[in-house]
């Protein structure tokens, strides 16, 4: 069998995180059996479809690297399609026009309810002679259900699931404004793409039953089924927007790395042994739907910052640089000349080193990119007294006798001037970084001032000296 899977969002909003873990899941499984990842936009509900939104979902799926073959399906464009269907059906009679009111099946639910049962549409159009229909309502078109039995699904990850027919009611194809209903439109370009495996969420299952009855009816093949648990918050309550960040666009501007996310979405229901750190090719190899779980997965967003923060260890200096240089860029109001590129790269490993995301290396990395005169923060300020100011004076009269500026010797220079003087390494290296760069955090300080440079170091000083 040609594996053909596809990921099916709608365009109503940002790429949910755990949209962005079924295209995973989709595309994996296509990668391992050598087959095609197909992507369709179902923007068939034009009041909430968005092109914003279809353009979001599109860029959060190419910037996590979620690529898929073949131009995308825009659902829509299907129309005619759904509609010759429906007439196929109808000629079949194995579906029927309904004129109930909307009066009509509100009696009807408010009935049910009363009577404490699950609505359902009973049918009253099911066999009525159209002769009778009014001629001042425009119809639905409605799918004759099977009215006995049960509708089985063998799912690759749930088992045997089935339900009574009876439970089924005569669901609607098309609205009384001709358009297509979301079941009829999925299984129809299933079909037409040469579906082969369904992987989705398990809120869906209740779907996958309705869709199985339109294949039936249509005597298709349908694919196979692959319902998976659905994406938990710490609570237990499915992940929402109460979780906080549960859009894959909010990661990317929090500085995730993509290859990071893709990681970690893959450990949230599929396991393979004791396995935490999985490349891509791996994930190519290993992946299978044996390895997904009936159980729900919980978020965990500081396991993901954690495995973030492995990611950027790992990445190249010179990747590094251009990920941040837009957000240094964008916080700092400044162009980064060559001269802050060239300390940038030469300070990358400790950035990348105290840095759980590209968020915080790009606010780390402005030591290097703010120019003199330089702007104190309020502590340097109070750290910059003149006791303190006396202090930074000698010591920076006595740089000029360190023949060779690196940062050990630099350290060890301040060391020994601190035995000297009695005095603790942290009085001295203090008020250094709050005059040199102007704050009283920053990359190791030594290390700072060896990438910076003496004269740089010495102006920097003499300024915070004299303001």
């Amino acid at each position: 069998m040609n594996v053909v899977t596809r990921f099916a969002p709608s365009p109503t909003g940002s790429l949910h995180i755990g949209g962005a873990r079924t295209a995973l899941f989709n595309m994996l499984f296509a990668r391992h059996h050598n087959g095609k990842f197909l992507l369709r936009i179902e923007d068939t509900d034009k009041k909430r479809s968005t092109d914003k939104a279809i353009n979001i979902i599109l860029r959060d799926l190419e910037w996590l690297d979620l690529r898929w073959d073949k131009e995308p399906v825009y659902q829509s464009n299907n129309y005619h399609r759904h509609r010759e269907i429906v007439d196929k059906l109808i000629k079949e009679d194995k579906a029927y026009k309904c004129y109930a009111t909307k009066d009509e099946l509100d009696d009807l639910r408010q009935k049910q309810i009363n009577e404490g049962i699950p609505y359902r549409y009973d049918g009253r159009w099911r066999n009525k002679e159209q002769s009778s229909a009014p001629i001042n309502i425009k119809p639905v078109i409605r799918l004759k259900s099977p009215l006995e039995g049960q509708t089985i699904i063998k799912d690759m990850v749930q088992g045997e699931v089935k339900v009574d027919n009876k439970e089924l009611d005569d669901m609607i194809l098309l609205r009384s404004d001709g358009t297509p209903t979301f079941m009829l439109a999925v299984v129809v370009d299933d079909h037409d793409m040469g579906i082969t495996h369904i992987i989705r969420g398990d809120d869906h299952l209740t779907n996958a039953f309705r869709q199985k009855v339109i294949f039936d009816a249509l005597n298709w093949p349908h694919p196979k089924f692959c319902h998976v648990p659905l994406i938990h918050g710490p609570d237990g309550k499915k992940l929402s927007k109460r979780h906080d960040a549960v859009g894959a666009d909010i990661y990317r501007k929090l500085g995730y790395l993509p290859e990071a996310i893709r990681n970690y979405l893959l450990r949230l229901g599929w396991s393979h042994g004791n396995d935490e750190i999985i490349s891509d090719k791996e994930a190519i190899e290993w992946f299978d739907v044996k390895g997904l779980g009936k159980s729900s997965a919980k978020f965990d967003k500081t396991k993901l910052t954690s495995l973030n923060a492995h990611y950027i260890k790992q990445k190249n200096n010179y990747e590094i640089l251009e990920l941040i240089l837009p957000m240094i860029e964008k916080n700092s109001g400044a162009t980064v000349d060559g001269v802050s590129r060239e300390m940038l790269l030469e300070g990358m490993n400790s950035l990348k080193n105290r840095s759980k995301t590209l968020s915080d290396i790009a606010d780390q990395s402005l030591v290097y990119v703010n120019k003199l005169p330089l702007n104190f923060s309020d502590k340097a300020k109070q750290i910059l007294n003149s006791e303190n100011k006396l202090l930074l004076s000698k010591i920076n009269r006595h740089f000029n006798d360190l023949s060779e500026w690196t940062a050990p010797n630099i350290e060890n220079w301040i060391k020994t001037y601190c035995d000297k003087n009695n005095s603790k390494l942290g009085n001295i290296a203090q008020p250094i970084r709050a005059a040199i760069t102007g704050s009283t955090q920053s990359p190791p300080i030594f290390e700072v001032m060896a990438i910076f440079g003496k004269k740089e170091v010495t102006l920097r000083i003499n300024q915070a000296i004299n303001s």
